[in-house]
């Protein structure tokens, strides 16, 4: 049997027992560095004969395009290792008896005429490493994985899981190395690994890491689910919902490469400082064209000058909008009057009110877009007076056919006229008949006061839009004319979307598929979901497949428990977590100003190894930072997610999403107290931490805050 060895060889025997152990692990490392910088020295290569090669100058440009994105992919590599893990199939695998692999990140080249030194996590072979087991071992006798130091990256040692019930055929039992995951060890099935174990709960610090080497086989499944299949995943607290939805993406691209350069893959998050945070996953797993923003910046016409008052903004993000708006837009198109008489020379061409109004009702009746609409009434009427002049032995040429479609258009705006998005929304907000007009028996006295402009603008070109308003704008263009779709659309904290907002994702992904990710625990908005199908049929995949993910790979179980109570108390139906992780510390400080609680317990944080989150009200952030300042402690804003500090002030409208190894919750009865949410706010403060999680307060902890004999882990009071 044979299989690409540590030597980077294909004659490496796997029927004898030693491989060279951890040494001839290090030296096919050396062997993988070795590739990785021949591929980007031929990367570079290429980009120069290419610009020589190419026949025309289209050509030119699409092979330099190319060449120059593969060799910048090749050239961002990750920091990490070269490869994480390794497979030998056993003689019995019908399509690899006897091959062994190794798993990376990125596929590392073994030169012409040999296999891949290294193959990419994406391939289907790889599917194996994260699916294998005792049960259904696919073929595989041992799956080993890698552990790893950094700074510099070095290979340290690894664990064998020996997958069918033989013996390790490929380490030394005497020869191990020292690893913060443990050493060279054999991992029986079953068992969890120590590797994995470390790398999960390896300190946090800067941006969000990709989980690569460490996906579970239910995260595995959803990750590689088809290009046409859209899947909605309910995941609690660290469960890797967001890093499934990233990694997903990344193995959709890899898969249907040519499909999907074309269409694009669009991935929407809930704030730009989360943006920040996840922006180095995908670059890391070898994608960079993929374009991730939020819902906002998707949406945006123009700057934000104006700011919804609740009730305003609830009514804005209605679904009950969309019939208002069309309603709206419609009123525009009349029934004809008159019929049409077209000069040509000294004769008149003439369409008669009745075939008009005919030619209107029939757009109408097929339309699929207001643009669309008036489009065809134009080529319409043109058609039939170009029968017309036919019939008469006219010579109709193009020139003739442009220069009658100028002189019908006048007619075709007085009973279709052209619009602008904002001209109708501001004949909505600001006149009350036209709105009465548009959502009679749609919405309420009370809610049309509630849209209805105090003041309204002189016209729309100086109207003052919110955030709300650029949703119905996005409504409206939808109506006028379809926008650009996606092949797929990667859609986090979904569970916060308004019906509106779900409704210009639809319209983005209508002829692709959605990746659906949220909690609806951690729904913060007015309008949160509260149920997934309801918020499935807004996104126009009511069918999706919902999958729940209640493993809590990052949250240590001390602040699980508290989490599962406070979720005991919010409206929605949602399973509790259940903690991967055994460790993990609570203290619950209670103190006689927020400010001197919030410095000690930050000092407390710092002598322990990762980043620290201040998290509090809106509100009383400033002051918290003050006195951290005060007491000679640097904090870092949140920004755009990525901090130059150990420490960072995060208000908890913005928390969602986002992991640190210690968090500081200060005064959790005014965080539940913030509006109608605030429970839901106080959910999320409570499980942003991976490690050890403070509670400061002066005010008196919730009815359902766990007393020290009820706790799991290590609480202190």
């Amino acid at each position: 049997m044979t299989g690409a060895g540590p030597d980077g060889g294909l004659d490496g025997e796997l029927d004898g027992g030693l491989d060279g152990g951890l040494d001839g692990e290090r030296a096919y490392l050396a062997e993988c560095e070795a590739a990785v910088r021949r591929m980007i020295d031929g990367a570079r290569s290429n980009v120069v004969v290419g610009e020589r090669v190419a026949g025309d100058r289209y050509s030119a440009e699409r092979l330099g395009y190319d060449l120059r994105s593969q060799a910048k992919e090749l050239e961002e590599r990750p920091d990490g290792p070269p490869f994480f893990g390794r497979l030998d199939f056993g003689p019995a695998s019908a399509e690899h008896g006897g091959q062994r692999y190794y798993i990376g990140r990125r596929h590392v080249s073994g030169g012409s005429g040999r296999q891949p030194m290294v193959i990419d996590w994406r391939a289907p072979v790889s599917t194996a490493f994260y699916r294998a087991s005792a049960r259904d071992p696919r073929g595989v006798s041992v799956r080993r994985r890698f552990g790893w130091s950094r700074d510099p990256v070095a290979l340290t040692g690894f664990e064998d899981e020996l997958l069918d019930g033989g013996q390790d055929p490929g380490q030394d039992p005497g020869e191990g190395s020292g690893d913060e995951a443990g050493a060279t060890a054999d991992v029986t099935a079953g068992v969890a690994s120590r590797i994995v174990a470390a790398e999960i709960e390896r300190p946090r610090v800067g941006p969000m890491r990709d989980i690569v080497a460490t996906i579970q086989p239910e995260q595995d499944e959803l990750v590689r689910a088809g290009l046409e299949e859209s899947i909605c995943v309910q995941g609690a607290p660290g469960t890797g919902k967001t890093a499934v939805g990233l990694h997903r993406a990344a193995y959709l691209l890899y898969t249907h490469r040519q499909r999907l350069s074309r269409a694009g893959v669009l991935i929407l998050g809930p704030n730009r400082a989360f943006l920040g945070y996840i922006a180095a996953v995908l670059p890391a797993l070898g994608e960079v064209d993929v374009e991730q923003t939020t819902v906002d910046g998707l949406l945006a016409r123009g700057p934000l000058r104006a700011e919804d008052p609740e009730e305003t903004a609830v009514v804005k993000h209605d679904a009950r909008m969309a019939r208002v708006l069309r309603r709206a837009l419609y009123r525009r198109v009349t029934r004809p009057a008159d019929g049409i008489a077209v000069p040509d020379g000294s004769y008149r061409w003439r369409i008669g009110a009745e075939e008009f109004r005919l030619v209107v009702t029939g757009a109408l009746r097929e339309t699929t877009s207001y643009g669309v609409g008036r489009e065809r009434v134009l080529s319409r009427v043109v058609a039939l007076l170009l029968r017309q002049a036919e019939a008469r032995g006219q010579n109709v040429n193009a020139a003739w056919a442009r220069r009658t479609a100028r002189a019908v258009t006048g007619y075709v705006d007085a009973v279709w006229p052209a619009v602008r998005p904002e001209e109708v929304l501001a004949e909505v907000l600001g006149d009350p008949a036209v709105l009465d007009e548009a959502a009679d028996g749609v919405l309420s006295p009370a809610e049309r006061a509630a849209l209805l402009w105090a003041r309204p603008p002189r016209s729309f070109r100086s109207a003052r839009w919110s955030a709300a308003d650029m949703v119905l704008l996005d409504e409206i263009s939808g109506l006028l004319e379809r926008p650009r779709g996606h092949g797929h659309v990667i859609v986090d904290e979904a569970q916060d979307l308004s019906p509106m907002q779900c409704r210009a994702i639809a319209r983005r992904s209508e002829h692709g598929s959605i990746t659906v990710l949220g909690d609806l625990a951690q729904g913060t908005t007015p309008w949160a979901a509260r149920a997934w199908r309801d918020q499935l049929a807004h996104l126009g995949r009511p069918e999706a497949r919902l999958i729940a993910l209640t493993t809590g790979f990052r949250v240590p179980a001390a602040v699980v428990a508290v989490a599962n109570r406070l979720l005991e108390e919010l409206a929605v139906d949602v399973p509790g977590t259940r903690s991967f992780r055994t460790d993990g510390r609570l203290a619950v400080r209670a103190a006689s100003d927020p400010g001197e609680g919030t410095v000690a317990a930050v000092r407390a944080a710092l002598g322990h190894e990762g980043s620290v989150a201040v998290i509090a009200a809106d509100t009383a952030l400033d002051a918290l930072t003050a006195a951290l300042a005060a007491g000679g402690v640097e904090v870092s804003p949140l920004g755009d997610g990525t901090c130059a500090g150990r420490v960072t002030a995060v208000p908890v409208s913005m928390a969602k999403g986002l992991e640190y190894d210690h968090v500081v919750v200060v005064e959790p009865a005014q965080i539940a107290g913030t509006g109608t949410r605030g429970p839901h706010l106080l959910y999320v403060a409570l499980t942003r931490a991976v490690s050890r999680l403070d509670v400061v307060h002066t005010r008196p902890l919730p009815s359902w805050f766990p007393e020290p004999a009820d706790a799991v882990g290590d609480l202190s009071y």
